[in-house]
């Protein structure tokens, strides 16, 4: 066996790999392996690796880092956490130590980086999954008797609609619905910068980055048109792949996602959130699409009025250094 530092120009084997494991239940595309590994300047280079049979030259495992490093943001976080965004080893080559050496290589490297805790999934910006899926419950096992530890669950909710079933909409007191629009990008990034500092706003901002128009953002403003609420609704002409939309290939017709969403502190208690989240609903509906995805919450009994369901489910782990 051959550890060697993670090259992009494996990503075709990273795919093919990860899909002999995951095809029935989180098939992945070239684009999104890209997107959310080579994409991200987060990516820990160091902490990043394969194994390869030396004989056949075959992928047999790969493991992504993540810390934070994005100093061309312009923005500036802490870095305590580090993320182990994937780790997949070929089922056949399985009980070798592999995993645990890719591991202990990913480990390493962020020890070296100082931070002070290690979480599964979840990675800062551009994951794959915000734990480990809760239908593995070996993999879970395996990452405790290596010193991680955590039980919460986080769920991806589904509903499916009629074809020409209709959508409540409700009324706001004075505050409009609409989207987003280009000429929205700087009010919509002070906005998440004053409301909701941190991973939010860096994801809006490389959302302009990666070419939005606004369209992805149903925005809530007052009287003065200012933006008191958004919500993020994606689909398959959205120029990001967004965590509510990765795995639309289970399904045979176009899948939609709601999230993230938030209101303004100074404007909560009047059923908003509530009333965009109908909104953004209504809108994706109008856009053709019948099924939608609401991603990573614990908000079971929130969105259950509105008739979304369980649909996935992770625990959420991490290491403490």
């Amino acid at each position: 066996m051959e550890y060697k530092q993670l090259g992009e120009d494996r990503i075709a084997a990273m795919a093919e790999l990860w899909n002999q494991e995951w095809s029935e239940s989180f098939p992945i595309r070239e684009q999104l392996m890209r997107q959310n590994v080579f994409g991200d300047r987060n990516l820990l280079k160091s902490g990043s690796w394969m194994a390869i049979d030396r004989v056949t030259n075959r992928l047999l495992g790969f493991v992504t880092s993540k810390v934070w490093q994005d100093r061309k943001s312009g923005m500036t976080f802490d870095a305590d956490t580090g993320w182990i965004q994937a780790l997949v080893v070929d089922r056949e080559a399985r009980g070798c130590g592999i995993g645990g050496e890719l591991l202990v290589r990913a480990e390493s490297a962020l020890r070296k980086e100082n931070v002070m805790q290690i979480a599964i999934g979840d990675d800062f910006h551009k994951r794959f999954f915000p734990g480990i899926p809760a239908d593995n419950p070996e993999t879970k096992q395996w990452l405790e008797r290596k010193g991680y530890s955590g039980s919460e669950l986080s769920y991806d909710l589904l509903n499916e609609y009629k074809e020409n079933e209709q959508i409540d909409r409700s009324e706001t007191d004075g505050a409009v619905f609409r989207l987003a629009r280009p000429d929205d990008r700087d009010d919509l990034v002070d906005f998440m910068k004053r409301c909701f500092p941190g991973r939010w706003e860096y994801q809006i901002r490389q959302y302009w980055e990666l070419g939005g128009t606004g369209r992805e953002f149903l925005i809530l403003v007052d009287g003065n048109n200012a933006i008191i609420g958004f919500c993020r609704l994606n689909d398959d002409q959205s120029p990001v792949l967004a965590q509510n939309i990765y795995w639309a290939s289970l399904f045979t017709e176009r899948l939609g996602g709601i999230g993230p969403l938030g209101i303004d502190e100074r404007f909560r208690g009047r059923r908003y959130g509530f009333s965009i989240v109908q909104e953004a609903i209504a809108v994706l509906r109008e856009r053709g699409v019948r099924k939608i995805v609401i991603d990573t919450t614990p908000y079971l009994d929130f969105y259950g009025k509105l008739g979304f369901r369980p649909w996935k489910s992770y625990w959420r782990m991490q290491r403490v250094l």
